[in-house]
């Protein structure tokens, strides 16, 4: 058999999710949106939702206590 550098491919499917956020969180999602595309000039913001994903893979890849412990003990991973 065959000893091939991939073992499988990971599944990159999106997943939705449901959220509820608190009003002005999502006031101010609204905000950057208007922002983004004010400073990008672009006629109309993008949908806030779209902001999200985006948002918070920053977040995680940005926070180093995260990161640490991610590396550590993958405990989640199957």
């Amino acid at each position: 058999m065959t000893k091939l550098r991939l073992s499988s491919i990971p599944d990159d499917r999106p997943v939705k999710i449901t959220v509820e956020l608190p009003a002005a969180v999502f006031r101010d999602l609204q905000a950057y949106a208007a922002i983004l595309a004010h400073t990008a000039g672009e006629a109309a913001p993008p949908d806030p939702a779209k902001l999200v994903p985006p948002m918070l893979q920053r977040f995680m890849a940005t926070d180093k206590g995260f990161t640490k412990a991610k590396r550590a003990a993958p405990l989640w991973e199957n």
